[in-house]
């Protein structure tokens, strides 16, 4: 029986370039895909940081060329990862910003906030993005939200999932589950189309979004989801055919300028975005114009790309995907013929190529393009999210069941890799099994084992990826030698989240180590998450300061555009005794001189400075209408635009 949560509860679709939120409508009894403050459905994976504030979403994408260093993106790449990661090595060389290793081989972002350098690491950024949902959602709900479903791809590893669980307990919402998101999509599609099906249909989702690609197949039956197989590649999406698209105008502007404009960020952040706008053409055109005045050296850059080209460029990444299509039938064991539906998610199966060629694999079905690719796993998200909260109503009854996409296992004797439980196998699940340990040493009175937990699909158990190990001491029955080589009883459990839990216990003494893996790599710690939710408070508070500030600013400023006016007004002006002229005078001109300078003064100078022009209006406006009737005075004019109050 599923926990259920008190309290409204949203869908959050944490995209590596795009993120999405949702909320289930109680009145109408559907999805609610919310829009951002700028009236976008999505909103960009993106923050920024610059001398005077922080940007997030559209406002901090929007900036990206001209602050390109301070510019963060996709994080999804780096989270759940270690620095040395080959993977990490090879993105970094592509980012603007920088990246170095931090405690623990841990990839940490160095950026240059007011002046000062700063690091984050994967899971503060990602937990800024989701406190952005966070806040779209209570602006539409008009009250506090705290619960949360969040998606993740399919093949994200243990590290990765307990790191995106992480980024919301710092963004201060209480994560219900862990969605994958063609699992999600499967929800979406299933929900809008065969939710009441009474005959089994299989359901193929293919989700090739920004920067992860993930495949399923489901079975669906009176409103029973079950996954049967999964596969897919955390690091191939929509970012990597741009990057090849921007590698292939680097070597064109090389070759025809004799210039190189691959170590400037700010020529290289324009770049990306005039590519990543190129592919979106291409996606219903045969052609696309590059066209970047003086992108470099007051050079202006002009080119074109056809639709034939960038498929050419990119067919590799395109035959991966099919690759691993192919991969996930066979897993499931289930014919082509046999898929009744092919969904497509995710912003890049948009691309020509890409629909073609899986329109191949099954043989010329039609694929399904009823659903929005881009809030497709959003949707999902909440009506899973609304299954678990307690408030929700008339929420459809479905039951999901989904799969672990990789094998969880424990190194052996030889560095072999005993798997404990394969991938595939439908979560949540327990396995216990007895496990002969050589590798331990021979003490009086006690022992000590080393147990190393993996996940992968590599016969060597080093090949797969280490989630963590601990130490198992024993001591034995008194007075005896522990000789070497003993049975340990291990027991693997993961949850619906698809988080992996391991415990111990040694057969003879029947001593235990309940705790799960003492070292997490690539794990924050409960003291780093608790000094990050802190941090996440005060830089929230510096936001809303910086919020009220501008309001100041523009209150101030619309005030001496107004005052301007009205000093013109001879039936105005003219009443104004000289001492009163100069007062406003003074005040307009120490007004405009703060406006026009850097800005760097608290909030409280420009509202201070605000209600002093305003006191001497109104001081004015008593001594002029001493001596004039209402229907005489001007200073109607006063009340209604110079008279402000700022709260």
């Amino acid at each position: 029986m599923e926990e259920k949560y008190e309290g409204v509860a949203i869908g959050i679709d944490l995209g590596t370039t795009y993120s999405c939120v949702g909320v289930w409508h109680e009145q109408n009894d559907r999805v609610e895909i919310i829009h951002n403050d700028q009236g976008n459905r999505t909103t960009p994976s993106c923050v920024a940081f610059t001398n005077s504030q922080r940007l997030i979403g559209d406002a901090a994408k929007n900036q990206a060329a001209t602050n390109p260093s301070n510019t963060i993106f996709d994080t999804k790449r780096l989270i759940g990862r270690k620095y040395s990661d080959s993977i990490v090595q090879k993105d970094c060389l592509l980012w603007p910003f920088k990246v170095i290793a931090g405690t623990n081989d841990k990839p940490t972002i160095v950026v240059n906030y007011k002046g000062e350098e700063k690091r984050f690491v994967a899971e503060e950024i990602s937990s800024v993005i989701l406190s952005k949902m966070r806040e779209i959602a209570e602006a539409f709900l008009q009250t506090p939200v705290k619960n949360a479903v969040i998606s993740v791809p399919a093949y994200f590893n243990d590290s990765q999932r307990r790191a995106t669980k992480d980024a919301g307990a710092i963004a201060g919402l209480n994560v219900m589950q862990i969605i994958n998101e063609p699992t999600a999509a499967a929800l979406a599609y299933g929900l809008q189309k065969r939710a009441n099906c009474v005959d089994k249909r299989n359901i193929f989702i293919f989700d090739l979004g920004g920067g992860t690609f993930d495949v399923s197949i489901l079975t669906v039956k009176n409103n029973v989801f079950e996954v049967k197989a999964t596969a897919g590649d955390t690091h191939l999406g929509g970012q990597d055919f741009d990057n090849i698209m921007v590698d292939h105008f680097v070597k064109e502007f090389r070759n025809k300028y004799k210039e190189d404009i691959s170590e400037n960020s700010k020529a290289l952040r324009r770049l990306r975005t005039a590519c990543e706008k190129a592919k979106r053409t291409l996606s219903y055109d045969t052609d696309a114009t590059i066209e970047l005045d003086a992108i470099y050296k007051g050079i202006d850059f002009c080119s074109s790309i056809t639709r034939a080209k960038f498929e050419e460029m990119n067919m590799n990444l395109f035959e991966k995907c099919m690759n691993t299509v192919n991969i996930c039938l066979a897993d499931a064991k289930m014919d082509k013929n046999s898929v009744d539906d092919v969904v497509l998610v995710g912003g890049s199966s948009r691309i020509p190529k890409v629909r073609q060629l899986l329109q191949e694999v099954f043989k010329g079905k039609e694929l399904c393009k009823s659903i929005n690719p881009d809030e497709a796993v959003a949707y999902g998200a909440v009506v899973q999210a609304a299954l678990l909260s307690e408030g929700s109503k008339n929420v459809p009854n479905l039951v999901l069941r989904d799969v672990t996409p990789l094998s969880f296992g424990v190194s052996e004797l030889g560095n072999l890799m005993s798997v404990m439980i394969p991938r595939n196998t439908s979560i949540p699940v327990t396995v216990e099994k007895t496990k002969t340990y050589y590798e331990c040493y021979d003490y009086y009175n006690k022992y000590s084992v080393t147990v190393k937990v993996y996940q992968g699909e590599r016969i060597t158990a080093y090949d797969n990826k280490l989630l963590g190990l601990f130490n198992f001491s024993v001591p034995p029955i008194k007075g005896q030698l522990t000789p070497r080589g003993h049975l340990i009883h291990l027991s693997f459990s993961i949850d619906v989240d698809g988080i992996l839990n391991v415990s111990a216990k040694e057969e003879t003494s029947g001593y235990k180590k309940g705790i799960a893996m003492t070292n997490q790599y690539c794990r924050l710690s409960t003291q780093e998450i608790a000094r990050m939710i802190q941090e996440a408070e005060i830089f929230k508070a510096q936001d809303m300061e910086f919020k009220k500030k501008v309001t100041a600013i523009n209150a101030l400023d619309d005030y001496l555009h107004n005052a301007r006016k009205l000093m013109k007004d001879d039936g105005v002006g003219s009443k104004l005794t000289p001492v009163d002229k100069e007062k406003i005078n003074s005040a307009m001109i120490k007004g405009e001189s703060l406006i026009d300078g850097n800005q760097q003064e608290d909030m409280s100078v420009f509202v201070d400075l605000l209600k002093e022009l305003e006191s001497i209006f109104e001081s004015s406006k008593n001594k002029i209408n001493k001596g004039y009737s209402d229907e005489e005075s001007d200073w109607v004019l006063v009340d209604d635009f110079l008279v402000i109050s700022f709260d």
